[in-house]
């Protein structure tokens, strides 16, 4: 990481609230980015959130939308699309992600995106006195309040989140 850290870091920084970074050495053939960060961290995956980037139609045209949940759970589709407005939602083709925020897969953080995105954070996160979001690259995670997360984002927060039996 530079000297003047990641947009995301300085985002966060900017807006003056208190985060901590954490990083671990990751693994390039893991399959869950977000998993593996919780586990290497030590930390509960409901602590830890991805960030997941949809593509919705609003107002005729289709927009990019950021969906942030704990990382044991799925993106429930239908209630980001309910809750920004749209009937239907799908993932986003990943070229559009990182176009779209200028980080890859498996660190795009909510914070600090190159292009300004509609963000919603699940309600779950703020059951939590910190959560933990991609700081902008695999292996780098912001840990911050996530009321804190709320505000940067200038995100709203909705149920989106549902969780499968494993």
């Amino acid at each position: 990481m530079s000297a003047k850290g990641t947009p995301a870091t300085q985002v966060a920084a900017a807006a003056g609230v208190a985060y901590t970074l954490h990083s671990y050495d990751h693994d390039p053939g893991v399959a869950s980015y977000g998993l593996e960060a919780a586990e290497r961290m030590g930390v509960s995956p409901k602590r830890v959130a991805k960030t997941l980037v949809v593509s919705v139609t609003r107002s005729a045209r289709p927009e990019l939308v950021v969906g942030v949940v704990p990382v044991d759970g799925q993106l429930d589709l239908k209630a980001l699309a309910a809750a920004v407005g749209s009937k239907r939602a799908e993932m986003a083709p990943p070229i559009d992600v990182e176009r779209s925020t200028g980080y890859v897969l498996g660190g795009v953080s909510p914070l600090g995106q190159r292009k300004k995105l509609s963000t919603v954070i699940d309600a779950s996160l703020l059951d939590h006195q910190t959560v933990f979001v991609s700081a902008g690259r695999r292996g780098l995670e912001i840990e911050l309040s996530p009321h804190d997360l709320v505000t940067v984002a200038s995100a709203d927060v909705a149920a989106i989140v549902t969780y499968v039996p494993r």
